[in-house]
Parts: structure tokens; sequence; C-alpha cells
């Protein structure tokens, strides 16, 4: 059959991708790899990057051209069918991953050109990617014997299949609840924003009234704004208990053995390798030095940030017993409450910004920041085939008119649609005889979709959120490394890779830029000076609260992984309950089960890595302060950051980078100051 997947498109053609195209793909793409491996490594002749790096290169992209669309619709407009055809090749992208990471001959050919007389002569980034390759051939096993080497590879599929269940349990159980609402009271105290997007669930589904459901949408205005306790109660243990033991599906699509396999998995494989724990084996390509330092860095945030914390608490307690009556604060009454506190304090809701923030004006808002600090032009394209009417894809020139990147852009939360926010590889960059490949992005959030006539309206959370996938993508797009290896975010170690992202969002606080992203609506009427200064005020309300609650995660990410002991299991909620004795300052019910939706360590990429957050965090405040010593669309510092991190991509240590653009070292002055939290 004519199969879309394996014919040469600038594009992916997504409209003509079915579900029974994509096992034949991978299998002609991974039998051909493997064939053209094998022609590589025959001859004996010696090695050098124009016969053998060069070629595998190729070889990488092109399978990653490949898998690319497959996993993105598998995540965006999932199907049993489609996660079928996905699941089915997880298994052979493992053997095939880890066949080439074990490949002997391959590591040996590496080596000889890294020991021999050409690598001297080869440019940086040519260096960085033998380098890489021969960590990861030690960190894939290619040094052990025979049976181990089996059982390495056996794990990797495995841990493969369970990441991969473990994240189509969250979304069946995400979209298995839903609770429809007749009567308006039960809904008191919703902004109308949400009511029209409850309203337009409920006539999708073909009835009256309302329906809440687990998607962000939906649930966090009923968690933050609903009158109705009640009703918050409910949506808060239906969503903390999702894929697990508990709740409103409990055992049906329980996450429990998924993750005690795969962490003594994870466990067992660093182990064959030679390291005590996966928290080792995972922090081995990235900037930390060791797990000491680590919990180090998360215990010292953790103790500057604990009586800020605790105090934010305390006077939402106080708040909510003084002001409303309540004698004991529950875990469904804190955004609840701490609204109603933010708004008595600062009389400023989140809802009303919305107004402000229509997508229209924040997308071409934010293109316009990214024109005065970098010189891009980007420009919307409608001939190009998308997986859902929504999306929109756009172009990026630089001064000179040379085509930088491209990217999909798919704003809105749906059905069979993963939740959360992030940025995916679709085409890296890579220079060819036929010339430059442009790089392609895919931009996915979850936002609330446009209600009746009225464009989307965006929380200003949610404008962070954009700001922030817009960061990781101008990362990957915006390289100027020709080989996919180092392009972009690729091979950027990963507790750096997050420093554009959340470098991006300082820009949402600051008037002159707000000016470009905000105008009401209706009237575009400027943000008011007066709501502006409330905004500014509230910044860091409960800073403290959300710091102690990010290093939870870390912390809990970390131990769980540095400390598992396989003669005492998982041990998930013993760690989990010794770090919120540490760290957190709300203790959440019993019923709670938010291990078993921490996607991000279960079946994303920060397993023993979700501290790269708080550690980028340190360098994307630090690098932000520079535009703050002169101007935040200060030209020259802006084409320096360009230059310095976003189009070096992987190609150097993120340390150099940081310091070719700040001069020095990063330091943690401008995370505290930014976050109020003294030095």
């Amino acid at each position: 059959m004519n199969n879309p997947l394996l014919e040469k498109h600038g594009l992916p053609p997504f409209s003509l991708i079915r579900p029974e195209h994509v096992e034949p793909a991978i299998d002609q793409v991974l039998a051909d790899n493997r064939a053209a491996i094998a022609q590589l490594l025959t001859g004996g002749q010696a090695y050098g990057w124009e016969n053998l790096v060069a070629p595998l290169e190729e070889l990488s992209d092109r399978l990653r051209r490949v898998w690319s669309p497959v996993g993105h619709m598998n995540s965006v407009v999932n199907s049993p069918e489609l996660r079928a055809a996905y699941n089915a090749c997880l298994p052979k992208l493992s053997d095939y991953a880890t066949e080439l990471g074990q490949n002997d001959r391959l590591y040996q050919a590496y080596q000889s050109i890294a020991d021999g007389p050409s690598f001297s002569a080869l440019d940086t980034a040519q260096k960085k990617i033998i380098t890489n390759a021969l960590r990861d051939f030690r960190l894939s096993g290619v040094a052990l014997p025979a049976e181990q080497k089996a059982r390495f590879k056996e794990i990797m599929q495995e841990l493969s299949n369970l990441n991969a269940k473990f994240e189509e349990n969250l979304l069946d159980t995400t979209n298995a609840w839903h609770k429809h609402i007749g009567d308006e009271k039960e809904l008191a105290g919703l902004p109308p924003t949400a009511l029209a997007l409850l309203a337009q669930y409920a006539q999708q589904r073909e009835l009256d009234g309302w329906v809440v459901t687990l998607e962000f949408p939906s649930y966090i205005p009923v968690i933050t704004y609903g009158d109705n306790r009640d009703l918050r109660r409910e949506m808060y243990e239906a969503y903390v208990t999702r894929a697990s033991d508990a709740g409103p599906h409990a055992t049906q699509w329980d996450n429990t053995p998924v993750m005690e396999k795969i962490l003594a998995l994870r466990h067992e494989s660093a182990r064959l390798l030679g390291f005590n724990n996966y928290a080792e084996y995972s922090i081995a390509p990235k900037m930390a030095r060791s797990t000491d330092e680590v919990l180090a860095f998360l215990n010292d945030l953790a103790q500057r940030s604990l009586t800020m914390a605790r105090n934010e608490l305390a006077e939402v307690r106080a708040y909510a017993r003084e002001q409303h009556g309540l004698d004991e604060l529950e875990a469904w009454d804190v955004a609840y409450y701490s609204e109603k506190l933010r708004q008595h304090r600062y009389a400023i809701s989140k809802e009303d910004l919305k107004p402000y923030f229509p997508e229209g004006r924040v997308v071409a808002g934010m293109f316009q920041v990214v024109k005065r600090l970098y010189s891009l032009d980007i420009r919307e394209r409608k001939d190009v085939d998308v997986w859902h009417s929504s999306v929109r894809f756009f172009d990026i020139y630089d001064e000179s008119g040379e085509l930088r990147g491209q990217f999909y852009l798919d704003l809105y939360a749906r059905q069979h649609k993963r939740g959360g926010a992030w940025m995916d590889e679709c085409v890296t960059r890579k220079r060819s005889v036929a010339g430059v490949q442009a790089p392609v992005a895919y931009l996915t959030c979850n936002f609330s979709p446009p209600v009746g006539d009225d464009p989307a309206l965006f929380t200003h959370e949610e404008v962070l959120t954009l700001f922030h996938e817009f960061g990781h993508g101008l990362h990957h797009m915006l390289t100027k490394v020709d080989y996919p290896s180092v392009a972009g975010i690729a091979g950027v170690a990963w507790d750096a890779v997050e420093l554009p992202s959340q470098f991006m969002e300082n820009w949402c606080w600051h008037r002159e830029a707000l000016d470009l992203i905000a105008a009401h609506y209706q009237s575009d009427a400027a943000l008011p000076d007066t709501l502006y200064q409330k905004m500014l005020a509230a910044k860091n309300y409960q800073a403290g609260m959300q710091m102690v609650r990010q290093l939870e995660f870390a912390i809990f990410d970390f131990r769980l992984h540095l400390e598992y002991d396989p003669a005492r299991g998982a041990r998930v909620y013993d760690v989990l309950d010794e770090v919120r004795e540490q760290v957190a300052v709300m203790k959440p019910p019993s019923f709670n089960r938010f291990p078993h939706s921490f996607s991000h360590i279960f079946a994303g990429g920060y397993a023993a890595g979700y501290y790269s957050y708080k550690w980028a965090e340190v360098l994307s405040s630090d690098a932000f302060a520079a535009f703050e010593e002169t101007s935040i669309f200060d030209r020259d510092t802006g084409l320096r950051f360009l230059s310095a991190v976003l189009e070096q991509g992987g190609s150097r240590e993120p340390m150099e980078l940081f310091i070719e653009f700040r001069g020095r070292e990063p330091t943690i002055d401008a995370l505290l100051r930014h976050s109020g939290i003294a030095a």
C-alpha cells in the first residue's frame, strides 16, 4: 500500500496518516537502518566523520521524521486503533535503540575517531556529538557481558511499554469522569467564562445544563471559585485519585503496579551499569555533578522558603476562619480561600485579567516580543495539513529573510488529548547537499477554547505557560547547529533544558511587554494601570507555598530513585510522607494519590530529574537579570542571548554557554529576588 509515512514530505501529511500505516513504516525504516549500519561497519576502513557519523545522523533523522507525527498524534488525537499501533512499535524502537547503544563495533569505530588524528580537525559540534555518543554507549551497556546486555535490552523494552501504560491509564481515567449539573445554583461562584465553557461541554454531549470534567479548564475554575464545597470535594477527590486504587474509578486504571515495576526496572538497569541507584545514572549526563549536590540545592531552597510558606498558609486559615467561619481548612478549600484572600488583599482576581488576554492579541503580542528581542518575523500559513481544525501553523524568518523555523500551535483542551503543555520536535535542523532542513516544532497547550462568539480568553497563568512553551520552541527552532544530534534542544543537559522556557516567562510581568500582549477583547483598551499595579503587588502571593510544592515534587522524585531498595520495594507513599513531613505545609487527605498521575517522572523524561525546573530557574532568573540591568528589550543583550544560548543548542556544555552570555557563573540571588524570598 502507499504509505504516507514513508513518502518524502516537507511536513507530515496528518490527514493521510492512518493507524494501519504505522507499524509497516517503522518496520521498513528499522530494517533499512539496520542494513545501512551493517554496511557502514563492513570494510574495516579507517573511520571518520564523513564515512560513519554523518551517515548515522541521516539514518537517525529519517527514523525521527517517520515516528514524530505518530507519537504526536497519539498524544493529541488519541484513539484505540492509533494507540494499539503506537504501542506495537514501542518495543521495536526500544530494541533498535538498545542494539545501537550496545553495538561494540560501532562503539569501537566512534572510539577510533575520538583517538585518531582527524578528531582535532572537527568543529566543536562534531566533537561534542562523538563525546556524547561515547558516553551514551557506556550508559547503554556497551561494556556489559552478553547475558547482562540482553537483560538491559529487556528492561529498556519493558520500561518503554510501562511508561506508555502509565500515560494511557491517566488519560483514560481523566476522560472517564464527568458530572452533569442541571441546577446553576450548584455552580455558584464560577465566573461567566467558566460557566459558558461548562455549558459548551454539555452541548457537545447533547445535554442541557452544564458538564464538569477533570480537564484543566474545567477543574481549576471549580476548585478555585466554586462556592459549592461538596462539589469541590467531589472533584478534588476524582482528580487526585486518577489512575489509582482509590476514588470513583478505583482499581480500574490503577497505576500502582506500573509504578512499582518502573522503579524496580530503573534501579536494576542502573545497577547493571555500575551505578548505586537510578538517581546516579540519571545525573550522569546532566549539569549537576553529584546526587549530594542536587539534594543540598533542594534542601537549601526548602529551608529558605519554608517559614514564608507556613506563614502564607496560616494567613489563609485565619482568613477562612475569621471572614467565612470555616473551622477546618481542607485540601479542597485551599485554592478557593486563597483566591478569596487574594481578592480581599489585592482587589484582583485571576478572572479580572482574562478579558485583557484574548488569544489573538496574546499570540501576536508574543511574536512582537520576539521580534524586538531577536529581529524575527513570524507569519501564519494557512495551506498546511493539520491534525485538528483548531491547529495553526507559522513560519519564522530572520532579518535576512532566511526561514529559521516553523511550528504548529495547538492551544485548546479537548477529549482524547493528553493534559499539560509541551513542546516537541517535528523536524530537526540539519544541513545537507540539498541545503538546510528548517526545524519544525509542535507547541501544545490545554487552554479553555473559544466559547460562543467570543475569542479564547486566557488567564495570566495560561499566558505564562504559552511563553514558557514558546521558549522551548525557540530553543529548538533558532539553532544554527547543522547536525541533528546537538541541534536545538538535542544533546542539551536535561537540567539546563528549562532555561530558555522559564526565561521567556519574565516578559509577561513587564509593562512594556504587556502593552504588546494585553488588550481588552471588546474595546481593545490597554490593561489599566490600576489592574497592572495590583497584578504586580500580587505577583509573589503565596510564592513560598508554590516553591515548597515544587520542592516536594523534586525531592520526592529524587529520593524515590536514590533510595530504592529491591528488598523493600518502591515505598512510594512512605517516601512521599517523609518528604511532606520535611517540606509540605498542607498535609493532603489520606485518599490523595498524587504519584499515580505524576507523569513527568513515570511517563516523561524527568525521572530523578524533576529538580531540573528549579535548577534551570536559577539560570533563567540570572539570565533575565541581564535585561533588568539594561532594559527588557535591549537589542544587544537579546542578540547576545540568541547567539550564546539559543543558536548553539547542545553543541557545548550549558555552563560554558551561560558564562559566554553572562560573563560569569550563575548565582541564586535573582531567583530569590524574583520569588520574593529574601536572599
